[in-house]
C-alpha cells in the first residue's frame, strides 16, 4: 500500500491515503528507518523498503501490511 511518511516536529508518522489513516510510528526496528518494520499507534506493523539513509522526508513509499496471522 503507498504510504506517505513524513515527520511531524520529533515524531515520525504514516499517512495512507486509501485506508484514509494517519497514525504515529510508536517503534522502528532500524535507527535509519529503511528496509525494516514499523509499528504504528494502531497496532499494524509495515515493513519498508531499503532505501538510503539520505532518503528525505516526507515521501511516499509502498509499505507492506504484516498480515495478523504472522
Amino acid at each position: 500500500m503507498k504510504a506517505m511518511i513524513r515527520r511531524n516536529g520529533v515524531c515520525l508518522s504514516i499517512y495512507m491515503s486509501k485506508k484514509d489513516v494517519e497514525e504515529p510510528v510508536v517503534a522502528v526496528e532500524n535507527h535509519d528507518l529503511w528496509g525494516g518494520f514499523v509499528l504504528l499507534r494502531n497496532g499494524w506493523l509495515l515493513a519498508l523498503p531499503d532505501l538510503p539513509r539520505s532518503t528525505r522526508l516526507p515521501i511516499t513509499v509502498e509499505a507492506k501490511k504484516r498480515s495478523d496471522h504472522d
